[in-house]
């Protein structure tokens, strides 16, 4: 079958399959999605988008962009007195994770590499890909992390904050769409 033969008999068959009314529905709701235009807003340095920054534990997290402000298709976050330890081993089902050091030196993990970045370097996690990262700077690191799409990772650093360690971590991580892999290979047991 010719190339013009095959698209023609493509086209004529979209509106028999339905495929026609699926097409338009999925591109009427990420029209819906898309948030109108908005006054602008400027976070300022150390500051969090919704004045209440957060604390992981290993760092403090301030929001710079919000899902909700970009029909969940990103979220921004930074990390500031970034210490030792980081998160666990972990994977998104369906965000692509994007790290930007700032200051300090941040040691990642992604798939089975390792990395230690300084100011001004870059590093992607891909979504299925597991990774994690530390601080291994003498003094706190500061870190820029983008979500994209934000997926419930807002949600996940909100939730996190107020439940504290969960008791089964892979049941906590698979609620925000996330597998558990296993404990940061950054941590170092406590001398004791």
């Amino acid at each position: 079958m010719q190339r013009r033969s095959f698209l023609q008999a493509a086209a004529a068959a979209l509106p028999a399959l339905g495929l026609h009314d699926v097409l338009a529905a999925e591109a009427h709701g990420q029209a819906a999605a898309t948030p109108s235009p908005a006054a602008l807003h400027v976070v300022g340095n150390g500051e969090d988008r919704f004045g209440q920054p957060h604390s992981l534990g290993f760092s403090t997290v301030s929001f710079k962009v919000g899902t909700a402000e970009t029909g969940g298709g990103l979220f921004i976050m930074e990390h500031t007195h970034l210490m030792p330890g980081g998160p666990p081993l972990h994977l998104h089902w369906s965000q692509e994770e994007w790290f930007c050091v700032i200051e300090g030196k941040v040691a990642f993990q992604v798939g089975e590499q390792r990395v230690t970045l300084g100011p001004g370097e870059s590093v992607l996690g891909p979504r299925r890909v597991p990774h994690t990262f530390s601080s291994v700077a003498p003094t706190p690191s500061r870190l820029l992390i983008a979500f994209a799409p934000a997926g419930k990772m807002e949600a996940y650093m909100r939730d996190s904050e107020k439940a504290g360690p969960p008791a089964d971590p892979a049941a906590w991580f698979r609620n925000y769409e996330m597998d558990y892999v296993g404990p940061s290979p950054f941590w170092k047991p406590k001398a004791g």
